[in-house]
């Protein structure tokens, strides 16, 4: 049942946006070119997903042609798709000048009274299926379609008192701030990988003397191989036909492939005679390539296969290396591959397609430069320090993804009145955020 279907709660009922909020208007004679700084928000600037604030930029108000004026307090709405469906809103808490512009494409929507908590409706435009009801309702030619101020005004809303707002948005808005915290920190953590890797693949880890290669500086005692002379074969994947009907053969795609590991979070099927299917069964530690793609930073991402999903082949945009593992560790080769530099040798060897795309041939893998040091051991440790690099990013990923669906949960319950912002204490989830947001 849709929430604007449901029972909003014992004691509530509903009542339209518009009851209290209105849309902010420019003061009659605002002459903004007499501004020498003015807050404006871009429709790139405007977030999405729950963040409140928008990345202004500082313009003098005579550089404004043209915008939405709105005020401290306001709550942002896009109202061009896909803008609108995406969730794209802010909410105007702070701000360094007495009002701002937005890009013409946001409805600004203001409390008209104080007993009205601009954080509740923030959060209420959140709800999928107000974005839905709402998006149901847009005016215009395909791919321009817009939301009418009266659409929005109209929007059912639970009718809850000033104090029941405050406590549905405070539990929202913590568990946002943890949303928020975790995001931060799987930043940093890949901040910390990407400066790991800089270092580790050009110092190593003994500390030695640097040499000049043709990829830049490394320890002296490395070499920087072409990937030929450490792999034993290379081969492009099967062009059967996949679908998610389950078949004998889970078949790996570049959806499955990431920077070092693979996916199995969506996985398709391919029915193949068994015998043919031999020929692309994949080994415990083949390194997968990307070797088409319309994100160059993608090609060539590889990723190494680790069992799993098992009896898995591979497809046709992908290419299979089965390295000589007393030479190299694919989990090394992954982590070089999957580094700036690495990409960036990717990159800038790639062919580029009339479709936009850019694509690898096994020839051209062939030639990519591996800095590899001396013994396998080596590699493992450097390897090593990565993956618990990686173990961090995960984790933090992992908490986001679980309070990113105990935020849509509690959501729904608060707004439907099956749960009471004022029954619930997420003071413990509050100083587990402050705690690691200072660590």
């Amino acid at each position: 049942m849709s929430l604007l279907d449901a029972d909003p709660g014992e004691g509530r009922g509903w009542v339209k946006v518009g009851d209290g909020y209105a849309v902010t208007k420019k003061p009659r004679g605002l002459d903004r070119s007499t501004f020498p700084a003015i807050s404006f928000a871009p429709m790139e600037a405007i977030p999405q997903g729950g963040a409140y604030s928008p990345d202004f930029v500082m313009k003098p108000g005579d550089a404004i042609a043209s915008g939405t004026y709105f005020e401290r307090g306001d709550v942002l709405v896009a109202k061009i798709t896909p803008s609108f469906e995406n969730g794209k809103q802010a909410l105007i808490q702070e701000l360094p000048t007495p009002f701002g512009y937005a890009t013409t494409e946001v409805i600004p929507l203001h409390p008209i009274s104080d007993r009205h908590d601009p954080r509740f409706l923030f959060f209420y435009l959140l709800h999928p299926d107000v974005r839905h009801y709402v998006a149901e309702r847009m005016e215009g030619s395909t791919g321009r379609k817009r939301v009418p101020e009266h659409v929005l005004l109209d929007l059912p809303i639970p009718e809850l008192s000033q104090v029941e707002q405050k406590a549905v948005a405070d539990a929202l808005e913590t568990l946002h701030r943890a949303i928020s915290a975790e995001v931060a920190c799987e930043r940093t953590a890949q901040e910390l990988k990407r400066a790991a890797m800089r270092v580790l693949f050009t110092k190593g880890l003994r500390g030695e003397a640097q040499k000049e290669t043709e990829i830049g500086p490394v320890p002296e005692s490395w070499d920087v191989v072409e990937f030929a002379e450490v792999r034993e074969r290379l081969q492009y994947g099967t062009s059967t036909r996949c679908t998610y009907e389950p078949t004998a053969f889970p078949v790996l795609r570049i959806p499955n492939i990431e920077p070092g590991r693979v996916n199995t979070t969506d996985i398709k099927f391919g029915t193949l005679r068994e015998d043919e299917a031999k020929r692309y069964l994949l080994n415990n530690g083949d390194l997968i390539f990307i070797r088409t793609n319309g994100v160059i930073e993608r090609l060539g991402a590889c990723a190494v296969f680790a069992g799993q999903p098992e009896g898995a082949l591979f497809a046709s945009y992908l290419i299979r290396a089965q390295l000589s593992l007393d030479r190299v560790d694919p989990y090394f080769a992954a982590h070089f591959f999957g580094s700036e530099l690495g990409t960036s040798i990717v990159a800038g060897r790639a062919t580029p397609a009339a479709d936009g795309k850019y694509n690898l041939n096994t020839g051209t893998i062939d030639n990519l430069p591996l800095p590899l040091p001396p013994t396998v051991d080596e590699q493992r440790e450097i390897v090593a320090v990565l993956d618990a690099i990686d173990r961090k990013i995960d984790l933090h990923r992992r908490k986001r993804a679980v309070l990113d669906e105990l935020f849509k949960a509690l959501l729904h319950k608060l707004m439907t009145g099956e749960i009471r912002g004022a029954d619930l204490d997420l003071s413990a989830l509050d100083a587990a955020t402050k705690t690691e947001a200072a660590a």
